[in-house]
C-alpha cells in the first residue's frame, strides 16, 4: 500500500511541476483535447500506462 501512496505522490508532484513551470503549454494542450480523436487519446493513454508499468517493474527488480 505504501508503494501505491508513493506513486500517487510522485504523479501529483510531476503534474504540479508541469503546471507550475509551463502553464501556457498546459492551457494550449487542454484546448486541443476536444479536437483530438478518441482513438488517439486511447492509444496515448495505453502507451503511457505501459511505459509506467515497465518503469515500475524495472525499478522493483
Amino acid at each position: 500500500m505504501s508503494l501505491l501512496v508513493t506513486a500517487f505522490g510522485l504523479v501529483l508532484f510531476i503534474e504540479g511541476l508541469v503546471y507550475a513551470g509551463f502553464p501556457g503549454l498546459v492551457k494550449k494542450m487542454a484546448s486541443q483535447i476536444h479536437v483530438t480523436p478518441e482513438h488517439i487519446l486511447r492509444i496515448s493513454g495505453f502507451c503511457a500506462m505501459l511505459i509506467g508499468l515497465i518503469i515500475v517493474w524495472l525499478s522493483r527488480s
